[in-house]
């Protein structure tokens, strides 16, 4: 395991993450992606200039989180729409690029269903791409005040569930600020403990077969100088077992109506852990990432990446010298030939989570009727 402790006091403050932001230099509006397949080892930027480029960056991972391929779904509408290419082409396009994620697709309906509404009105191109990219931009300020609202509610049933602080956290994958508008979900939970002191320890799966916790959570950790252990995935059923955690936080893809959870594969696992040793298991995510469509576990469909993932140990391609593809450069670590299973995904059933955190409030036990509930709730308070 690797230990990082506190370097420095929670008041002092990294600068934000860039992960995604909208330019207009003179040759043209573009959509700039922190390149998440470089870090840690470098902090690269990807410029896409029309949608085809960006959905390359969505299937590799350069971009990735529930929550940022939503808002990377809605910019792309309004970057297709601003360039003067084919909008409907561009939503399928984006709407195809990864499966699983419901936020990517919802982004996207929402940027098209903005500029549909302007092309009815008898706008022309240049004011409809406008009213997509003010769509883009109002999902963006909308997830960035749900990750703030997710971290106090999360924090807030944390404190009722292991009461007196001292946290030992377990977290799956990725979840903070490379996901998110803001400063993520499940992270973000563990951060504002952080910064409240409450904070004792972030246990970080390593994530396989990409590695996400290992090369990016440890990363935004470290840059908030929070007290952190990487650990292999299955590693952590022996730190259950010797009572070394007292709560795990995972972010979810897609959630659906019968609270059923997808998120990174290995989360299901650890609600199997969790639900045996007596320790809650949260899921934080926006009431975006819930599909009230899909009627259950059963009915997500779960991405399946390529095999090559596992059979290689694959390395950010700037630790491998001429290499310049992002992540896939690696050496094999079994014969040439061997078949592999690698779901990107799993799906946790309701009955193993302890409660679902949302930016309207949290859900426990977790049933179809709560989560129901919850966006109709939601939904009344946005119309009013």
């Amino acid at each position: 395991m690797a230990d990082q402790d506190a370097q420095f006091p929670a008041g002092a403050e990294p600068p934000a993450l860039p992960t995604l932001r909208w330019e207009e230099p003179p040759e043209g509006p573009v959509l700039v992606l922190l390149d998440q397949t470089r870090l840690p080892a470098e902090e690269v930027e990807l410029v896409c200039t029309d949608v085809p480029a960006l959905v390359q960056a969505i299937q590799v991972l350069a971009v990735r989180g529930a929550p940022l391929l939503g808002l990377a779904g809605a910019y792309g509408v309004a970057l297709a729409a601003a360039r003067g290419y084919d909008v409907e082409e561009a939503v399928a396009l984006l709407e195809r690029a990864r499966p699983t994620a419901v936020n990517l697709g919802s982004g996207v309906r929402h940027a098209a269903a903005a500029y549909r509404e302007a092309v009815a009105k008898g706008a022309g191109s240049e004011q409809a791409a406008a009213s997509a990219l003010a769509a883009a931009r109002e999902l963006h300020r909308a997830d960035a005040e749900a990750s703030v609202r997710m971290a106090a509610h999360g924090l807030a049933l944390l404190q009722e569930l292991v009461p007196g602080g001292g946290h030992r956290i377990l977290t799956h994958c990725n979840t903070g600020a490379l996901v998110s508008g803001g400063e993520g979900t499940a992270f973000a939970v563990a951060l504002a403990a952080h910064r409240t002191g409450r904070l004792r320890r972030l246990w970080v799966d390593e994530t396989r077969p990409l590695l996400q916790g290992a090369r990016l959570t440890t990363y935004e950790a470290a840059r908030h100088g929070m007290a952190y252990t990487l650990l292999t995935d299955n590693a952590a059923g022996s730190l259950f077992a010797a009572g070394e955690v007292d709560a795990v936080l995972i972010g979810a893809d897609r959630i659906a109506a019968d609270g059923s959870v997808a998120n990174k594969v290995g989360s299901y696992p650890l609600a199997v852990l969790a639900k045996y040793h007596h320790v809650p298991f949260i899921v934080v995510a926006p009431l975006s990432t819930v599909d009230l469509a899909t009627p259950d576990g059963a009915s997500i469909e779960v991405e399946q990446r390529s095999g090559q993932e596992v059979t290689e140990f694959t390395v950010p391609s700037v630790l491998v010298a001429g290499s310049d593809a992002g992540i896939g450069a690696g050496m094999p670590v079994a014969p040439l030939g061997t078949q592999a299973y690698n779901p990107a995904f799993d799906v946790t059933p309701p009955e193993l989570v302890t409660a679902i955190v949302t930016e309207q409030g949290a859900i426990s036990p977790v049933t179809g009727a709560a989560l129901a509930d919850l966006c109709a709730r939601s939904r009344q308070v946005t119309i009013s």
